[in-house]
C-alpha cells in the first residue's frame, strides 16, 4: 500500500510531466505510460534523497525538467 504523501507526490509528478510535455510541444505518451513515468520519477527522487539527503520535491522537479522525448 502506498502512503498518502507518496500518492500526492505521484499526482504532482503526473501534473508536472503533463505540463512539461505540453509546454515543450512534445508528443504526450498515453495515460498508462505517463503514470508509469511519474511513478519512476518519484521512486528515483526518493532514492536520490536517501543517498544525498536532498528534498524529494526539488529532485522531482529536476528529474522532470530533464525529460526528453523518446525517439523510436
Amino acid at each position: 500500500m502506498v502512503g498518502f504523501i507518496k500518492q500526492q507526490e505521484r499526482k504532482l509528478a503526473l501534473r508536472l510531466l503533463t505540463w512539461h510535455y505540453q509546454r515543450n510541444n512534445m508528443t504526450m505518451p498515453h495515460a498508462g505510460q505517463l503514470r508509469e513515468q511519474a511513478n519512476r520519477v518519484v521512486d528515483d527522487a526518493h532514492r536520490i534523497a536517501r543517498e544525498r539527503g536532498r528534498n524529494v520535491l526539488a529532485i522531482i522537479k529536476e528529474l522532470i525538467a530533464d525529460v526528453r522525448q523518446d525517439k523510436p
